[in-house]
């Protein structure tokens, strides 16, 4: 076990019952509190942990790294440390907050180094060099070929033998609660006239995980299934929103574009792969027999539940999609692997999302376009209202998180409220 994660480890920081980051967790992100510049931080119940200052009062000494990758504005300084040293890094935060670990107390230093998370603005918590957008929920892709294909032939031919993806626009991959102007593009809801141009009247979500690339590569390498984890950060939660009506009509021969490039919302926390090590669990049996490269060995898929609800602009929240990252037909080692297989290089902090991932039953299908079957069903909201798609004034709010052992590992949240066309 990663002593880190021991569920008897208790911390002299009080923590909520169902907190998303009991001692176990800390994760990694970049807040600025009050007047400070922004910095890597970590959390711990309510409360935000400031690296720098704990490295300004020695604990971190020992460690044979550079502390002023806690001054930086992204996380990809100290991604690029490598797994021994933010693993290491980690595990000190654990003996500094643990109640039975003398060495690295730091109780008495607490006021300078927690701040109430109301106190800390979080920010985008890595600098996306590029990022791709898998399709590796077979719930889903099942689903969607349903509806615009032949239900009996709703996977392509290619699905079940390789990660289906595509390239995405990393520059409007934002952080969680930054507003999201509806976009414009052309559509043609007639299919018998010409298309028009004008506002998205069919915005969508898509509830995705990512996870963050912890490795650089050169060009002409690949990526091993057995190595694919050692090149894993850690994990994002990812909302794809999707402008359907746009999508609908532009991405035939090439796939999606302004349908899908306007914004991106990921979760400001970073949630490390050794954090997420208790929730490993077997994938789905691959029928038919995959290619050599894509074989792996152990348990690659996690089970982490996933939530999404909508909260209308002066309404109440409704819990609307209840699914879980355990609906991946293609794993994380598989897509990195595919990815690379070709020579594809890598930089430290890519992001690569999961695709929309839904499960069997129709409270697990992760974007409106399933849950309205493509707009013949209505979604009825907690007061009253129905929605088919997203409204102007809606905020998605999507949440993570894995339980077992008495020990809940969450990531927060990935929020975004939709604004009306610029």
């Amino acid at each position: 076990m990663i002593r880190a994660n021991d569920p008897a480890i208790k911390s002299w920081v009080e923590t909520p019952e169902n907190t998303d980051f009991p001692i176990q967790n800390l994760p990694f992100g970049i807040g600025k509190a009050g007047n400070k510049s922004p910095g890597v931080v970590s959390a711990i119940g309510n409360y935000i942990i400031d690296l720098r200052v704990l490295a300004q009062h020695g604990f971190f000494e020992g460690m044979e790294f550079d502390t002023n990758v806690f001054e930086k504005p992204f996380l990809n300084d100290m991604i690029a440390l490598g797994k021994p040293i933010t693993s290491a890094i980690r595990n000190r935060l654990s003996q500094v907050l643990d109640t039975d670990y003398d060495e690295w107390d730091a109780s008495e230093l607490k006021e300078y180094f927690l701040y109430p998370m109301e106190e800390v603005q979080m920010m985008l918590p890595v600098k996306v060099g590029d990022y791709t957008d898998f399709y590796s929920s077979k719930e889903h892709a099942t689903n969607v070929g349903t509806m615009f294909r032949d239900p009996d032939n709703a996977l392509l031919p290619n699905w079940l033998h390789l990660p289906v993806g595509y390239h995405g626009r990393a520059s409007s991959i934002i952080s969680s609660g930054t507003p999201i102007h509806r976009p414009k593009g052309q559509q043609r809801p007639d299919p018998d006239k010409p298309p028009v141009f004008g506002p998205c009247k069919l915005l969508d979500f898509e509830l995705e995980m990512g996870f963050i690339v912890g490795k650089q590569t050169a060009v002409g390498q690949s990526i091993s299934t057995k190595e694919a984890e050692d090149h894993i950060f850690g994990l994002v939660i990812f909302n794809d929103w999707s402008a359907r009506d746009i999508q609908k009509w532009e991405y035939v021969p090439l796939g999606p574009f302004l349908g899908k490039n306007f914004a991106s919302t990921i979760s400001p926390w970073v949630v490390t792969l050794e954090a997420l090590e208790p929730f490993k669990i077997p994938g789905y049996k691959q029928d038919p027999k995959i290619l050599p490269y894509l074989e792996y060995e152990g348990d690659k898929n996690y089970d982490l539940e996933l939530e999404v609800s909508i909260l209308p602009e002066n309404g109440v929240s409704t819990v609307i999609c209840q699914s879980n990252f355990k609906y991946m037909y293609w794993n994380m080692v598989q897509q990195l692997a595919h990815h690379s297989v070709n020579g594809c290089n890598f930089n430290v902090g890519d992001l690569c999302a999961s695709g929309t991932i839904s499960g069997p039953d129709e409270s697990a299908f992760g974007s409106m376009l399933e849950l309205s079957w493509k707009g013949t069903k209505t979604l009825k909201l907690n007061g009253g209202e129905e929605r088919k798609f997203i409204k102007d004034g809606d905020t998605v709010i999507m949440k993570a998180f894995g339980k077992k052992d008495g020990v809940r590992i969450g990531f927060g949240e990935a929020s975004g409220k939709i604004l009306p066309a610029s």
